[in-house]
């Protein structure tokens, strides 16, 4: 019997051991990977304690927006989207009847066309909300835009502004350094809507562009402006393939 139980025991331990080697595998095979492709989430540029707030879903900093989205999902938009929009924010900004439209924007055409109803300004609880409960139901899905993204692109690598500075200078050829006490990421929009602890609140991916340009003293642009939707989907374009984090948490 004693012998049993300790021949039970090492298969056991030899179990422990096979799901280890697999678990460290995989890890190997992952970081082998992202060695490979060299783009990073700016969650990794964050402290532990800053990351730790964006893994927390119960209690992190973005839960009041979730709970208000998902009250306006289940009074606006639940009865038509009976099946939930798993996906759907991975695939924004997208051409709609041949205009480009950021998640945003979608969302308001929705509310005009379909409800009825006035558009939620940008930057509004309403839409900040809604547009981090939607994104929210693709979180861990890869980034899929499909859209030309070419004059994103001509933007993201034009000098402006009285600086003469790109959004290139800083978001490739410096991450990694600080810039004014920050680390400056790469610049991949994988979290948005986000909370930001220096807005002490959540904020749009285009709130960020113009904080951006008005840092560079270039000329800016209104929100839902063609220029930034534009700036956006090459955004997305570069992050394609990486998984969605809606809602991040950034510094």
């Amino acid at each position: 019997m004693e012998r049993r139980q300790r021949l039970q025991r090492l298969g056991e331990r030899g179990d422990q051991g096979r799901v280890r080697l697999v678990v460290l595998s995989l890890c190997l095979s992952a970081a082998t990977a992202l060695a490979q492709d060299g783009r990073r989430s700016g969650y990794e540029y964050m402290s532990r304690q800053t990351q730790a707030m964006q893994d927390d879903e119960a209690t992190g900093p973005a839960v009041l927006a979730l709970l208000d989205g998902e009250a306006l999902w289940k009074r606006d938009c639940a009865g038509c989207h009976k099946q939930g929009m798993k996906g759907v924010a991975t695939r924004y900004p997208a051409l709609y009847r041949g205009k480009l439209v950021d998640l945003e924007q979608r969302v308001n055409l929705c509310r005009v066309e379909r409800q009825k109803a006035q558009p939620f300004p940008y930057e509004s609880r309403e839409l900040l909300a809604l547009t981090a409960f939607i994104g929210r139901q693709s979180r861990g899905l890869p980034i899929e835009v499909s859209a030309d993204p070419a004059a994103g692109k001509a933007f993201f690598l034009k000098r402006q502004g009285q600086l003469n500075l790109s959004c290139a200078n800083c978001h490739d050829d410096n991450p990694g350094r600080k810039l004014g006490g920050s680390v400056i990421p790469q610049g991949h929009p994988t979290g948005y809507p986000i909370y930001r602890l220096e807005w002490q609140g959540m904020g749009s991916l285009q709130r960020r562009l113009r904080s951006c340009l008005a840092g560079m003293r270039a000329e800016n642009y209104a929100l839902g402006s063609p220029e930034l939707v534009e700036l956006e989907l090459y955004l997305m374009s570069r992050a394609r393939g990486m998984k969605l984090e809606t809602p991040a948490v950034r510094p």
